[in-house]
């Protein structure tokens, strides 16, 4: 399997950048305190940190909602901006399972979007591109086939979309379950998200999956730069 990201991609969002943690023999199997206890935590700092009313301004909130209105897309909200605001909202972020409670936790820390599949289910190799239109995608939740907008942000294995929006809704094909194995975790980030930053949560993200999951880690960066 590999990675690509398409070079109209860059050519749109010139700066943007990808982190991916690929971790194999993954346990993702029961509810995890430690984790649960992260998340606890975050919100907390979360609601002492943000105000709903002026969480629009926040740089690392704008700069997605900026992305989303460049792609025409003025009322969906980019997958950390809606945790952010389910918590202050004052809901709790539930257990999904190990894996998902983990990059919850990571992108309420960072304030960037996070994501994964589940690398079993992936037909191919793993595709970030403008959509053309005709891809298939099933919602989570779901089991009715829909397409994207022509030019959405996508991430798309060779027969199918795995998630629209750049980050916004997942597939129900490839999402992470307790059985799954083998994961694909990515993070999504804008400027003035930076590099360091990155390599700080990837970091993160893939001590997180190693202790909790007893999985194996690589992790791997790619910006207009790298991705040659």
């Amino acid at each position: 399997m590999k990675f690509t990201i398409s070079e109209n991609v860059f050519q749109k969002f010139p700066e943007a950048m990808v982190g991916i943690v690929v971790a194999k023999n993954v346990n993702n199997s029961g509810e995890n305190r430690e984790i649960m206890q992260l998340l606890r935590t975050e919100e907390d700092r979360i609601k002492k940190e943000l105000n709903i009313d002026d969480l629009a301004q926040n740089p690392l909130i704008q700069n997605w909602r900026k992305t989303y209105r460049q792609l025409g897309e003025d009322k969906d909200k980019a997958s950390h901006e809606a945790l952010i605001r389910r918590v202050l909202k004052g809901n709790e972020i539930r257990h999904i399972n190990k894996l998902v409670d983990i990059y919850n936790y990571v992108s309420l820390k960072h304030k960037t979007p996070l994501g994964g599949e589940n690398i079993d289910k992936i037909d191919g190799d793993i595709h970030l591109k403008l959509s053309n239109g005709d891809e298939r995608f099933i919602l989570l939740g779901s089991q009715e086939p829909s397409h994207p907008d022509t030019g959405e942000v996508i991430y798309c294995d060779d027969k199918k979309v795995l998630c629209r929006k750049w980050n916004w809704r997942e597939s129900d094909e490839t999402k992470l379950t307790e059985e799954t194995k083998s994961a694909f975790l990515v993070i999504d980030a804008l400027p003035p998200f930076t590099e360091a930053s990155m390599k700080t949560a990837a970091h993160e993200l893939s001590e997180l999956v190693k202790k909790h999951c007893g999985a194996t880690a690589n992790t791997f960066i790619l910006n207009s730069k790298t991705h040659r």
